[in-house]
């Protein structure tokens, strides 16, 4: 039987016996889902995903005796399965914690007045999606590596613009704090992440690296050592200089999406513009990277040992819109030889 004609079979992890039992039953509204279990506590889950080997988990990260951050480590360590954190405050910076130790996604939980109807169309629509990421341990430290660096086009960046999707937020964090606080340009990056997350993840990041992080406002000025994220529902677009929000229509299902950043980027800058691609699942973004590197840019995609999901660097990659693939720990001090 193909995978297709199975069911998707779903752990779920949270210490409210009531939100178990309504998370149960939107996912398993859906006939192409089968929750397989369910656990209370971190050790529980892990446990449970030792033993039953599920697609996909969703876990909460405040659960007593055992966390869903200890629970998550033991899953990665043990059994690494892919999976989704559920929190009650999309603000908080905590729940990105989670994804730098491997979860890949994470969703608010519904409200107790939320059209569960609703949610639990998204739910499994993001679930479902998981369930076909293989996922992988990344050691540290496993690959000692001192690469000379691949030669430049002869053009200083002035401009750094990044894309990334599912186990993006951890990649990012390991690109950015890698960066000097002096770095000498400023960096715009679309993330594909659940509405309202952005200003959370931008916190978090501010707190992982030495670059100031935040969520980009109309007309924002594209500043030495200053990050700006794409906001919920609005494509991010680069001028000289400035960034532009843009309401225009969802492209690849995206809305930011990583291609407009790159469009505008290469109209913009062209030669003195550096493009950067990184682990997300599709093919956004490949095209847009493309015109970036014909119009004279340097262009980079993060290889696939050290991705997360290896799809959107790999369409950019296989479109040959790449000059160079690069394990996500030397992507920094190339950015910074490019800029210098």
């Amino acid at each position: 039987m193909s995978r297709s004609e199975t069911r998707i079979r779903v752990l779920v992890a949270d210490d409210s016996e009531l939100f178990r039992e309504v998370l149960s039953r939107v996912i398993g509204a859906d006939a192409g889902f089968e929750v397989v279990a369910v656990a209370a506590d971190g050790n529980a889950a892990a446990r449970l995903a030792r033993e039953l080997r599920p697609d996909v988990i969703t876990m909460d990260l405040n659960m007593p005796d055992a966390d869903g951050f200890s629970g998550i480590a033991r899953i990665m360590a043990e059994t690494p399965t892919p999976i989704m954190v559920l929190t009650g405050n999309k603000a908080e910076v905590v729940g990105f914690k989670a994804l730098s130790l491997g979860a890949l996604d994470i969703l608010e939980k519904p409200e107790a007045n939320a059209d569960l109807e609703a949610y639990g169309a998204e739910i499994r629509s993001r679930l479902r999606l998981l369930s076909g990421v293989k996922v992988i341990r990344h050691l540290r430290g496993l690959r000692e590596r001192k690469l000379p660096l691949p030669p430049t086009k002869g053009r200083r960046a002035d401009v750094v613009v990044i894309g990334a999707s599912l186990g993006g937020p951890r990649a990012l964090a390991t690109l950015l704090r890698g960066l000097p606080p002096t770095f000498p340009v400023g960096i715009a990056v679309v993330q594909h992440i659940a509405d309202g997350f952005t200003e959370g993840l931008a916190n978090w990041l501010t707190q992982e690296c030495r670059l100031q992080v935040r969520e980009a406002a109309h007309g924002d000025l594209l500043r030495p050592g200053h990050v700006l994220l794409a906001p919920s529902g609005h494509h991010l677009l680069v001028g000289e200089g400035r960034v532009r929000l843009f309401d225009g229509p969802a492209l690849d299902t995206f809305k930011p999406s990583v291609t407009p950043l790159f469009l505008s980027t290469a109209q913009a800058y062209g030669p003195r513009a550096c493009g950067v691609i990184l682990t997300g699942m599709g093919h956004d973004g490949a095209a847009g990277l493309k015109v970036l590197h014909d119009a004279g840019g340097a262009t980079l995609a993060q290889d696939e040992p050290s991705s997360a999901v290896f799809g959107m660097a790999k369409a950019a990659i296989d479109l040959g819109a790449v000059d160079r693939v690069l394990a996500l720990e030397d992507i920094p001090r190339t950015l910074v030889a490019l800029t210098e």
